[in-house]
């Protein structure tokens, strides 16, 4: 397994959007994504994610690292 990515939120909403997620509402610096058929999440858009919540959002989407790293 590859080491957890240091990326901000913008780039993890672009990786998020290659698996289907779309940007349903933002509320201050917080975007909530949604997808079809999976669990919605809710991204800060912070110049660099704590590496528990990059974990966190991860587990929620159900997304594996390595398809996420892809993605980036």
């Amino acid at each position: 397994m590859p080491p957890l990515p240091v990326v901000s939120g913008d780039q993890c909403m672009a990786a998020l959007r290659t698996f289907g997620y779309e940007v349903a509402r933002s509320d201050g610096s917080h975007y909530r994504l949604t997808c079809p058929g999976r669990a919605p999440v809710t991204v800060p858009r912070h110049r660099t994610l704590k590496r528990g919540t990059l974990r966190a959002i991860l587990r929620t989407t159900e997304i594996s690292m390595q398809a996420f790293v892809d993605a980036l």
